[in-house]
């Protein structure tokens, strides 16, 4: 889900066509809820290849309108403390850099007892407290790396991380897209030592790809519960911006469970984001979001683009990450069979429903006839056709893309409570999700 990269071309962003044809059974559905694009940003275009890979954009969530701030005016110059004031301070330091002897590093000052103090670090000079963004970024960088793809049609470059100590590497599914059927892919570390990679696994519906490389010398990164994130808290990105390896970028989290559907009808990609503020720019896609201990949160995916504005635009201060709990899950399956499952509830859902809450189709609006599908989950639970879903564990349900997105942020097995309105009376219901039959 990354933002095409100069030269790339770009379809039209005005508002989709109304659709009118029901969506499909389970939460595969084309997103066209949302006003504006959020781009995919993973893929930067490669300066030592030739054309550029061309990436389209995908759709997104709708982005609000951004003013620039306005400046104050400008601030009164601070006064020093005179040359009196320095002279006594000077005095004092002297006294108490003698009593300490060197052990809080060497004070120096003029010889006509006005000049500036300078202290001296003892030790390694480069360290920090630990939890400052310097102290993540010399842990996290040097198992961030750059994914370089190539291709009949050109290159280009995203992001991954180390996952674990077996040479695997994560990223995002389109940033691997790239390379086809026949394109090759490569990881470069930040010493410029540069791997051959293989695709192992690939998942559009999460956007995450694995890819596997020859080398014992790799350090994964931690890996937190993004389940603990709250908005608010710290965040650390780590990626290849426009192809600037090891590039650190530092924000909050802005919110959570975004509802951000990406790709072609079909093949879309369907995420419970985190927002940050931390500036993501193209070729940050695949890279880590990191807390303020370091860990994994998050896997950068896909940045809001301006409304009406033709050529993507670089950091706004709106990316989406793919939360850490969804990672983990789904790369687990990529590495173990090559795919992943993905949880259903087996219905068919009204995208012409313009109020608030998910609309199930009637059977008279679905081809097969059945809105909701025999045996599956919301039929078990006791859903029919022409119901409203309001609420899902106890939360509110704004419109469809919503439903999908958390039932898609569980996992195949997970109960779930849905509140549903049907001829005016609520009935709350408990389902067990499914493995949606994929093909």
């Amino acid at each position: 889900m990354s933002s095409p990269h100069p030269g790339e071309e770009h379809r039209p962003s005005g508002p989709p066509a109304e659709h009118t044809q029901p969506v499909p059974p389970g939460p595969y559905v084309p997103y066209e809820s949302y006003e504006q694009p959020a781009q995919p940003y993973g893929v930067t275009p490669d300066p030592y290849q030739g054309t550029s890979h061309q990436v389209t954009p995908y759709p997104g969530t709708a982005y609000p309108s951004a003013t620039y701030p306005q400046q104050g005016p400008p601030s009164s110059r601070r006064r020093g403390p005179g040359w009196v004031g320095a002279g006594a301070m000077t005095v004092a330091a002297a006294l108490l850099a003698g009593g300490i002897g060197g052990a809080g590093g060497a004070l120096l000052a003029g010889d006509d007892g006005g000049g500036p103090t300078i202290v001296q670090r003892d030790g390694d000079r480069t360290q920090r407290p630990d939890g400052s963004i310097a102290a993540i970024a010399a842990d996290a960088v040097p198992s961030v790396v750059t994914v370089r793809v190539r291709s009949n049609g050109g290159g280009g470059t995203g992001s991954g991380w180390v996952y674990d100590d077996r040479g695997h590497i994560v990223t995002n599914d389109h940033v691997v897209d790239a390379a086809g059927d026949s394109g090759t892919v490569s990881i470069e570390m930040t010493d410029g030592t540069r791997l051959d990679a293989e695709v192992i696994g690939r998942d559009s519906s999460y956007d995450l790809a694995v890819l596997k490389v020859d080398s014992d010398e790799l350090q994964p990164l931690s890996i937190g519960a993004s389940d603990d994130v709250v908005v608010g808290d710290e965040v650390v990105a780590v990626g290849s911006p426009l192809g600037l390896g090891s590039t650190v970028t530092a924000g909050i989290v802005s919110a959570l469970e975004r509802p951000v559907t990406a790709g072609e009808a079909g093949d879309e990609s369907f995420i419970s984001a985190i927002q940050t503020d931390a500036a993501i720019n193209p070729g940050n896609s695949g890279g880590p979001l990191l807390n303020g201990d370091g860990d994994v949160i998050g896997v950068n995916s896909a940045i809001a683009q301006v409304p009406g504005q033709g050529q993507a635009s670089g950091s706004i201060g709106v990316g989406f990450a793919i939360p850490s709990d969804v990672v983990v899950r789904t790369v687990d399956q990529l590495i173990s069979t090559g795919k992943a499952i993905h949880p259903m509830i087996g219905v068919s859902l009204d995208r012409r429903w313009s109020g608030e809450g998910a609309k199930v189709l009637k059977d008279s609006d679905v081809p097969s006839g059945d809105a909701v599908v025999p045996g599956g989950p919301a039929d078990s639970a006791g859903i029919e056709p022409g119901d409203l879903i309001t609420e899902m564990d106890g939360r509110r349900i704004t419109d469809l893309d919503q439903l999908i997105t958390r039932i898609r942020a569980k996992a195949v097995g997970d109960k779930v409570t849905l509140k549903v309105l049907r001829g005016g009376k609520e009935q709350e219901l408990t389902m067990t999700l499914e493995a949606a039959k994929e093909g």
